[in-house]
C-alpha cells in the first residue's frame, strides 16, 4: 500500500489512500524527540483488518442516524442499520474505501489530496458524491479539508477519525481538556441523539474551563460555541504538547476509547442530523459545495 509523506520544520505526516488514513503524525516534544501524535498500525496491511476507523475518513454520514432510513424531499432511502442504528456511514463506509492519491505538493505549505466517487445509492444514500479530503501543513499546523459534490440531493457528514495520543504514557486521565461548548446532545443508551441539548454546567461533560479528563469517558457529541479562538484544546504535562483544534463545523464528538489511551476530536454536524428538524441541516444539494475545514495545531504549553 502506498504510504505519502509531507513534511515541514514542524510536522511530519503520512498517509495512506486506503480510507483517506492518517498513519502517522510526527512533532517535536518538549525535550526535542519526535512523538506520533496518532494512534496507528506499523504496518500500512493491517488498515485492512481495522474495525475501529483509525485515523480515516467516515462518511457518507459521520456519527449515528437513527431509524433505518433517511427522507430527502419526500423520498424514503433504507440504509444499512444494526440494532436500528447507522453507524459511520454503513457497512462498508468511506474509511473502508481504496481512495485515488490526487495531488502531492511538497512545497512551503505541502499537502497531499485524496479523492473517492461514491455512487448513488451506495449504502442507501441517493445521488454520485465526488469527494476530496485534503491534509496540508501551514507551520505547526494540519489543516483537514473535506468537500464534496453531488447530482441528486443527499446528505453529507464527513470528518476525520485519528486517535490522538499526546505521549506514551499508558492512561489520557492526565491529560487537561477544555472545550468551547455550553451544551451537549442528549444521548440514549443506543448513543444516538434525543434532541435536547443538555447545559454541562454542573455536570461531568463541563469542560468550558480546562480540567484533567481524569477517569471520565467520553462519547459525546458537543455543540460547539461559534467564534471561539478555540473549539477545544487538549494538552499533556508529560510530554509538553498541545492541541488546538479550530472548526468550522457545529459539533464536535469527542471520544476517548476504553481500550487504549488515547482522544478522538471529531468535528461534524450533529450525529441523527437527518432526522432532527431543529438541528443543523446536513442536505447537500446539486451545484452546492460541502465542506468542513478544520484547524489541528501543535505546539508546546507555555
Amino acid at each position: 500500500m502506498q504510504q505519502v509523506t509531507i513534511k515541514n520544520e514542524y510536522i511530519n505526516l503520512t498517509t495512506l489512500p486506503y480510507g483517506a488514513i492518517i498513519q502517522e503524525l510526527l512533532v517535536k516534544d518538549q525535550y526535542g524527540g519526535e512523538t506520533n501524535m496518532v494512534a496507528c498500525f506499523k504496518n500500512p496491511e493491517d488498515y485492512l483488518t481495522d474495525t475501529i476507523s483509525l485515523g480515516a475518513c467516515v462518511g457518507r454520514f459521520a456519527g449515528r442516524i437513527s431509524g433505518g432510513s433517511i427522507f430527502i424531499d419526500g423520498s424514503e432511502y433504507p440504509i444499512y442499520q444494526e440494532d436500528r442504528v447507522h453507524l459511520h456511514g454503513g457497512k462498508v463506509g468511506f474509511a473502508k474505501k481504496h481512495w485515488t492519491l490526487v495531488e502531492v505538493n511538497k512545497g512551503a505549505q505541502p499537502y497531499v489530496k485524496y479523492g473517492y466517487n461514491s455512487p448513488h445509492l451506495e449504502e442507501g444514500y441517493p445521488g454520485n458524491l465526488e469527494v476530496i479530503v485534503t491534509y496540508q501543513l501551514i507551520g505547526n499546523a494540519l489543516i483537514i479539508k473535506h468537500e464534496a459534490r453531488t447530482d441528486a440531493p443527499t446528505i453529507v457528514n464527513l470528518t476525520n477519525h485519528s486517535y490522538f495520543q499526546l505521549d506514551n504514557e499508558p492512561g489520557i486521565g492526565h491529560y487537561k481538556l477544555q472545550v468551547a461548548a455550553e451544551h451537549t446532545l442528549q444521548t440514549d443508551k443506543k448513543l444516538l441523539p434525543t434532541g435536547i441539548l443538555a447545559p454541562v454546567k454542573n455536570t461531568e461533560n463541563d469542560f468550558k474551563e480546562e480540567k484533567a479528563i481524569s477517569e471520565t469517558l467520553l462519547d459525546t457529541p458537543f455543540v460547539v460555541t461559534p467564534n471561539e479562538p478555540d473549539t477545544a484544546v487538549v494538552h499533556s504535562n508529560k510530554s509538553g504538547i498541545r492541541l488546538r483544534i479550530t472548526t468550522n463545523q457545529p459539533a464536535i464528538v469527542i471520544y476517548t476509547p476504553e481500550e487504549f489511551p488515547a482522544i478522538c476530536f471529531e468535528t461534524q454536524n450533529y450525529p441523527d442530523a437527518p432526522t432532527y428538524t431543529s438541528f443543523p441541516s446536513s442536505i447537500l444539494r446539486p451545484g452546492e459545495s460541502y465542506l468542513n475545514e478544520s484547524r489541528f495545531v501543535f505546539d508546546l504549553v507555555p
